[in-house]
């Protein structure tokens, strides 16, 4: 695709931030070390996601042989488990420069050139949100990632002319949670896609654990327990947790996160012991008690509690469907048997819900 040419004074304009500060620098906010530090920065600090985790070895060991670029990576799956980390634990595994953006911030082709040309060689560029680039965007980007080269038009009218700009061999990481949406022809410029999974109880008691220790927060083993069983199988929510559990135990306690501090915290927060939210189970009892369990439109349940559907689709079912407790259907969605069970509902198919 042809490309309106654009001053190069105003590349620097749309450029993001280059590599992430690292969690000593003293220039980087207070909040921002912490979240830094507790960012695994290698691949073996990395918990979790074994078989990504293999093939990603694979990947930079034969990249380093060859002293190549990394080949363009491709990450999706629910959010929070991980994604934005890998990219960063890509480029410190290659030594080169990461910068980050966004599809919604794209908006411009132009946008898109003044990232690519400021990549040198190696460089990773995360895009997150993938699936949201825009179409004329997009199509800057095939022939960036496949030949390394940026068509521009210099001129308009009859005296234009279109050149041919080579690109510095570089790395594209996208990052999506609707890998549906993302276009067959972008998705198959991508060497190595890979879906990451929610996490095992066992990883996440060791992810809880890791953090509590970045954070120097004192944890019993029943505290870690607590925590990595409410939080979903997902790194983000469980440091989140643990960050308001800490606060309950200084507060309301004697700084001691054990078992029954951590349940009584997250009983405030209306967590319940498989990490249903008060969202998670809006949803439920929606479909169960206005609507005999299902089947129901997504768009139906989204405007019967008031969210969104884009947020109901992406971070309220997936994990529903992990448990068991949603099934989608053509007709719509449907709560299952245990879905009843663990709001303490008697299940009584075709009929209305009775409370045990």
């Amino acid at each position: 695709m042809a490309l309106a040419c654009y001053p190069l004074i105003c590349y620097n304009l749309f450029m993001t931030e280059s590599r992430t500060r690292h969690p000593l620098d003293p220039q980087a906010k207070p909040d921002d070390r912490v979240d830094n530090a507790l960012r695994p920065q290698k691949l073996d600090d990395i918990i979790g996601q074994e078989q990504v985790k293999e093939n990603l070895s694979i990947l930079i060991d034969a990249a380093r042989q060859r002293q190549e670029a990394l080949d363009h990576v491709l990450f999706y799956g629910p959010p929070g488990l991980g994604k934005t980390t890998l990219a960063h634990v890509l480029a410190n595994e290659m030594g080169v420069n990461i910068k980050i953006t966004s599809g919604p911030v794209i908006e411009r082709a132009g946008d898109l050139a003044a990232i690519l040309t400021n990549l040198r060689a190696g460089d990773v560029l995360f895009i997150d949100e993938v699936h949201r680039l825009g179409r004329a965007v997009e199509e800057v980007l095939y022939p960036a990632m496949e030949d390394f080269a940026l068509d521009i038009v210099i001129g308009k009218g009859p005296s234009a002319r279109s050149i041919r700009l080579k690109l510095p061999h570089f790395t594209i990481v996208g990052a999506t949670t609707r890998l549906a949406l993302v276009t067959a022809p972008l998705r198959a410029r991508f060497g190595a896609v890979y879906r990451l999974d929610y996490y095992d109880i066992e990883a996440m008691r060791a992810i809880v654990t890791r953090a509590a220790g970045m954070l120097d927060v004192p944890c019993e083993a029943g505290g870690v327990e607590e925590v990595a069983h409410r939080a979903r199988g997902t790194p983000r929510v469980a440091l989140r947790l643990l960050r308001r559990v800490r606060d309950y135990a200084q507060v309301r306690a004697d700084g001691i996160v054990t078992r029954q501090v951590a349940k009584e915290a997250l009983d405030l927060l209306q967590v319940d012991k498989l990490g249903l939210d008060d969202v998670d189970r809006r949803v439920l009892r929606t479909i169960i008690e206005k609507y005999s369990g299902g089947p129901v439109g997504l768009n139906t349940i989204a405007a019967s509690i008031s969210e969104e559907s884009d947020t109901i689709m992406d971070v309220v079912e997936p994990y529903l469907l992990q448990l068991g407790f949603l099934d989608r259907t053509p007709q719509g969605r449907v709560a299952t048997k245990s879905a009843y069970e663990h709001l303490g509902l008697d299940y009584v198919e075709g009929a209305q819900p009775r409370l045990l």
